[in-house]
């Protein structure tokens, strides 16, 4: 095989770990950790220890196509601010467009008149089943914020090439943001493509 080409044979194998066991680890509010059993392609067997979640949304809001708004907010598990898009977790049986308006209103104030689903990621494959959609929110309009109890947040506003410097600098690190800035910079608001997602709906319209 020349040098620097894919094994594609190896690239085609079924490497797929089928449970033998599962289990609960540890359930808290909404996170749980699951122990699983797993057999291996080679058949032996192995742990996983990983983390349920239910979804979630980033939302990101742009008062015009150079302005985007964003929060800062103190984040306890690393224990310091962060900058960030409006984001939040998808309650059971809510539609992830349902959610990107509940959370863009509550943190934010902005109801918007325009949406557009655009891509889905999934930001810790080694330890969770974690799934963020990312939505684009346009012709805003501020109706207040309601914030939830116990969060405190600040909304700030800053400009595509502000954010984009300050992902450079390393001022801005929250990877769901840092994703959702450069899939805007490198692939617009293209739509949700229906085979990434069969329930797509494109742009939704208030």
């Amino acid at each position: 095989m020349p040098a620097g080409q894919p094994d594609t044979e190896s690239a085609g194998r079924d490497l797929t770990e089928a449970t033998l066991s599962s289990s609960v680890a540890w359930q808290g509010a909404f996170l749980k950790v699951r122990d699983d059993t797993v057999r291996l392609p080679d058949g032996s067997h192995a742990r996983r220890e990983y983390v349920t979640h239910p979804g979630a949304v980033i939302i990101v809001p742009m008062l015009d196509d150079n302005t985007y708004v964003l929060e800062r907010q103190f984040r306890y598990p690393l224990h310091r601010h962060f900058i960030e898009f409006p984001a939040g977790k998808i309650d059971a049986g809510e539609p992830p467009i349902e959610t990107a308006k509940r959370e863009l209103k509550e943190e934010t104030g902005y109801e918007a008149g325009e949406w557009h689903r655009l891509a889905l990621t999934h930001p810790c494959i080694g330890y969770s089943n974690e799934i963020i959609e990312l939505h684009v929110a346009r012709d805003l309009r501020h109706t207040g914020a309601a914030l939830d109890a116990g969060e405190f947040l600040d909304v700030i506003k800053m400009s595509r090439r502000e954010l984009l410097a300050n992902i450079r600098s390393g001022l801005v690190t929250d990877t769901k943001t840092v994703f959702a800035a450069l899939w805007i910079e490198q692939f617009g608001y293209g739509e949700l493509k229906p085979q990434m997602n069969p329930d797509a709906t494109g742009v939704h319209r208030d």
